[in-house]
């Protein structure tokens, strides 16, 4: 995830009236953690980089933004849930960091 993205992500998460202090802390803990395995997955899977990358940056996007449109939420995650589906063997945890940024959405979402 480049730097640029994750500032941004930061950003809309930190002012968001929608999301409660517990909410950002999560968020924010787990976008920090992804961006230390989207770094070590860009020097071998590049594009697969820029895909979770931009999925994520969807996501988090249709979760705070108001008023919230749950499939548009629901494509975006399925298609983040997707961009990682090839990794599994290979890269475990950021499936696994993945899945869990994609509960969280979810639940918010809700």
């Amino acid at each position: 995830m480049g730097q640029e993205t994750l500032a941004k992500l930061t950003t809309t998460i930190q002012q968001s009236p929608t999301l409660s202090e517990v909410q950002k802390a999560e968020l924010l803990r787990l976008l920090q953690t992804l961006q230390s395995e989207m770094t070590a997955l860009a020097a071998t899977h590049d594009a697969q980089a820029a895909s979770i990358t931009r999925f994520t940056d969807m996501s988090t996007q249709e979760v705070v933004r108001q008023p919230r449109d749950p499939q548009l939420l629901d494509l975006a995650l399925q298609s983040l849930t997707s961009s990682v589906s090839d990794l599994e063997t290979s890269h475990p945890q950021l499936v696994q960091l993945v899945n869990s940024l994609c509960v969280l959405l979810s639940n918010i979402g809700v």
